[in-house]
Order: structure tokens, then sequence, then C-alpha cells
């Protein structure tokens, strides 16, 4: 996840970015480390190109 190793993972986090691969990646990075998705993912349109997000928490 890139955290560095001084610093404590936050329990949540929303991903966000423009809806391709490279999000997708994000969001395997984070169910690899431990992370678990939370909630429906979102898409929207800002104009030129969708925006998605992906909220994901730390388990217990």
């Amino acid at each position: 996840m890139n955290d560095s190793p001084n610093q404590e993972r936050l329990r949540y986090r929303l991903l966000t970015g423009r809806d391709d691969r490279a999000f997708c990646e994000r969001v395997s990075e984070a169910l690899a480390d431990g992370y678990e998705l939370h909630g429906s993912p979102t898409i929207t349109w800002n104009g030129d190109h969708a925006v998605v997000a992906q909220a994901v928490t730390l388990p217990n």
C-alpha cells in the first residue's frame, strides 16, 4: 500500500480515481494488503471521463 513503516495504516480508506486498470489495481492491492470491501462501488461522470470510488476497511 506504500504506507511507510512508521505510519499506522488507516482502518477506513476511500479509493477514488478514473475508471481504468490502474484503479482496479489499487483496489486489488488494498485487498491483498488485508483490507475488505465496504459497501458498493460508486461511479459518476465528470464531463470528461468516469470516476469511481470504493471504500475499504481493515477488519477488527
